[in-house]
């Protein structure tokens, strides 16, 4: 995509560095009671930041009609983010404010999705994106691109892009043909001090080089994703050569140092404290994309061996993070003197009622949709256990994604082989009720807008890719007791990399080392055949080496739909009109020690 020169000029104030000359004498010596030095002149400002907001403009969960809530009591939603923006610009001083953000704005809710493929801002004269409407009213002054902007396709990044009064960043988001930055790199600030010398603060954006594989089809020959570090030290010393007296960093990356994607790209997926670490001239940076909580973490860059400091306020809008900076006038010009960061909990204030009102209308016709009744279902199904038991609930999300793809192989070359299927628990809380089944009761079983794919495995590759998924529980000795609450997320593995696998048998034995788990597989009542041909039906972030599972990501891609796995489901729900567990549900793996089963 061509670069937006419009959005990138507007976005930028070319900054003019001026060198004042001075004359003088040689000093005489110091009298016992000369004049007192001038008091140096300072100036401190704040900056906030948000990341991860992922559609959350209310403190609803439109997968359970009802207001948010967790066991923590957190609360989500911009219209808190808003409160405690005023909050912190009344004490501050607007102008000795800014509020920027490190992406995944438009994707993640119900709210957000509606507006992408419901009623889409694309649609001529289609509606503006509530995100777009809050983060204007709230005056953003830039935010970042994530991975999550590109899920709907560039038209809808664009038409997102178009209607924000502030700049979406992304240095490291080039043209594929140009190799020119697609979106643009950076944006500057200029902030009023008392003293008649303005401070310049310049915000550098940085994306997940991970969009190339995880948004493939949406990016693939439009745009590539080069390494955060290398962008970083391209930009970061133009920018002090452009007269920047602070530069911050919004960066759509984890602190990590680490990849979940293996070694799929040869960029580092949670790059932002290598950036720290490895590029001088950077002040501070606002950490995304994990969703963790990180107040405040220093990273001594190796260079100058001065502190940068990083902040990750934690996802959905339950955090605000605060960046204080602390300048000295030095030399005839402005030096970062302090820097210190801190986290504000929005559920420490009430939603404000300006940004309620702007979107009521919006979230009223949301609610609507999602209790739209598609059928019914004989019985109730729930998640609960799911991280530990086979349950229905997980079954039918692998039945339908089984049958979809059984269907787009019909009548082809690999009609006859047998079709497995993948799924995670991605919500505990999910549940399919017994009688009416809604919009919301069945999306509400997979919040990722995934899609569906068919890829080629052997035998011996899908014992492979169990072994590795079976990582997920910690190692329980036999006869020890077995607690559901420390069983599983061994090595912080989040429950959306764990995968049932449908279609075959198997036992995971806890007591045994990770690696060496699988027990019985089986397929057809038999031992799996190691050299035997199976299709899996598998989402697009698996397909494309999300968890760094082996195999599937090299995997023969046979097949691959464009429409989301939670429409696929909806879709099949209205088709069939009812569900019945008892057409798809079994017990086909279970936890085991020795041979005896856990549960």
């Amino acid at each position: 995509m061509p670069l937006n020169r419009r959005t990138f000029l507007e976005s930028s104030v070319a900054v003019g560095a001026g060198a004042a000359l001075t004359t003088g004498v040689a000093a005489a010596p110091a009298q016992a009671h000369g004049p007192r030095p001038r008091p140096a002149k300072r100036y401190s400002f704040t900056v906030m930041g948000t990341t991860d907001l992922h559609g959350n403009v209310f403190n609803w969960d439109y997968f359970t009609d009802r207001e948010f809530d967790d066991k923590a009591h957190n609360d989500v939603g911009l219209a808190k983010i808003s409160t405690l923006v005023e909050q912190v610009r009344k004490e501050k001083g607007r102008c000795n404010t800014l509020l920027i953000d490190a992406g995944d704005t438009i994707q993640g809710t119900q709210l957000s999705y509606y507006y992408a493929k419901v009623d889409p801002i694309t649609a001529r004269r289609g509606p503006v994106h509530p995100m777009a409407q809050a983060m204007n009213a709230i005056g953003y002054d830039a935010a970042a691109l994530g991975n999550h902007e590109f899920n709907y396709g560039i038209p809808v990044l664009r038409k997102f892009e178009e209607q924000c009064d502030f700049p979406l960043l992304g240095a490291n988001a080039l043209d594929a043909k140009t190799l020119r930055p697609a979106f643009p790199p950076y944006s500057m600030h200029r902030l009023r001090t008392p003293h008649g010398r303005d401070v310049t603060v310049a915000v550098l954006g940085l994306t997940n080089p991970g969009i190339a594989i995880w948004d493939k089809a949406n990016v693939s020959g439009k745009m590539v994703f080069p390494g955060l570090e290398e962008q970083a030290a391209k930009w970061v010393p133009r920018l002090r050569s452009m007269g920047s007296d602070v530069v911050v960093v919004s960066a759509h990356s984890g602190s990590s140092g680490t990849s979940s994607y293996g070694d799929q790209l040869p960029h580092i997926e949670n790059a932002a404290g290598l950036v720290a670490e490895q590029v001088p001239g950077i002040d501070a940076i606002l950490v995304g994309h994990a969703h963790t909580e990180i107040p405040e973490y220093r990273v001594q860059n190796k260079e100058t061996g001065k502190d940068v400091v990083l902040s990750e306020p934690l996802k959905w809008g339950q955090r605000l993070t605060l960046f204080d900076f602390d300048l000295v006038w030095e030399k005839g010009r402005w030096v970062v003197e302090k820097v210190g960061a801190q986290v504000l909990n929005s559920n420490t204030v009430e939603e404000d009622p300006e940004i309620v009102g702007l979107l009521a209308d919006e979230h009223e016709k949301v609610v609507a949709y999602v209790n739209q009744i598609i059928g019914t279902s004989s019985a109730t199904m729930a998640t609960a256990e799911a991280p530990w038991k086979d349950e229905p609930i997980i079954d039918l999300i692998n039945h339908v994604q089984a049958e979809t793809v059984k269907e787009a192989l019909a009548g082809g070359a690999y009609a006859a082989l047998p079709v497995l299927s993948q799924a995670s628990c991605f919500s505990r809380t999910a549940a399919i009720p017994a009688g009416q089944v809604t919009i919301r009761d069945a999306a509400g079983l997979y919040v990722f807008e995934n899609t569906l794919e068919a890829r080629l495995l052997t035998g011996a590759q899908v014992k492979d890719y169990l072994e590795f998924s079976a990582r997920y529980y910690v190692q329980t000795p036999a006869g020890a007791p077995v607690d559901t609450a420390k069983l599983t997320n061994a090595d912080g593995t989040p429950d959306y990399n764990y995968d049932a696998v449908y279609g075959v048998t198997y036992e995971i034995d806890i007591a045994r080392p990770a690696g060496s788990r699988i027990v019985n597989l089986s397929f057809d009542g038999k031992p799996i055949d190691p050299a035997a041909r199976f299709v899996l039906a598998v989402n697009n972030y698996r397909a494309s080496g999300g968890g760094a599972f082996p195999h599937v990501a090299k995997a023969q891609q046979l097949w691959a739909n464009s429409d989301e796995i939670r429409n696929t489901i909806i879709q099949w729900v209205k088709a069939k009109g009812s569900i019945d567990p008892g057409l798809f549900a079994s017990v086909d793996w279970k936890l085991t020690r020795d041979g005896v089963p856990v549960f």
